[in-house]
């Protein structure tokens, strides 16, 4: 597909900016969410540079997800004529702020206890279904009221057998 060379240059531009570009699969929309293209342009320019080996591409819900590939920093290094200094935001480590609480309420690096089962009663009453004690403290071995199920000797769906006839 014929892409305009200045189309062509902002999509590069911006993949090599954030490193991965996402691009719904949708051919009719009249632009891409994040540059100023047709995104039919974004796909198949992604898709050109997917083919050379530049992009890494997953498909997933609808949506096509590129990741850039070393190979493929390189080229648009090459191509934008950038320096070597310059890198894909996927590429800067980021910094964690030490601080603040975090939002769970707990201190950095301090976390509650295994599910090694040796925490006590939860507030949702699970243990009390699972008692096999009546609340009084005796056991019961049966089912409640006066039930007792019988065998009446049926065979397939319920019917009595019937005698084979001998020959």
């Amino acid at each position: 597909m014929l892409i305009p060379k200045n189309n062509r240059k902002k999509i590069y531009q911006h993949l090599f900016q954030e490193g991965v570009m996402v691009a719904k699969k949708d051919y009719n929309a009249p632009k891409h969410q994040d540059v100023d293209v047709p995104n039919l342009q974004v796909i198949k320019a992604l898709q050109s540079m997917t083919s050379r080996g530049y992009v890494a591409t997953k498909f997933s819900w609808q949506y096509y997800y590129y990741y850039l590939t070393n190979e493929g920093i390189e080229y648009l290094r090459e191509y934008l004529h950038l320096p070597v200094e310059i890198v894909p935001r996927t590429f800067i480590k980021t910094t964690k702020t030490a601080g603040g609480p975090r939002p769970g309420g707990r201190p950095d690096g301090e976390r509650g206890p295994r599910g090694d089962g040796a925490r006590g009663p939860r507030r949702d009453g699970e243990d009390s279904y699972r008692r096999r004690d009546a609340p009084g403290g005796e056991k019961k071995d049966q089912a409640a009221g006066d039930w007792r199920p019988e065998f009446r000797g049926g065979v397939g769906r319920g019917a009595p057998r019937q005698a084979a006839p001998q020959q």
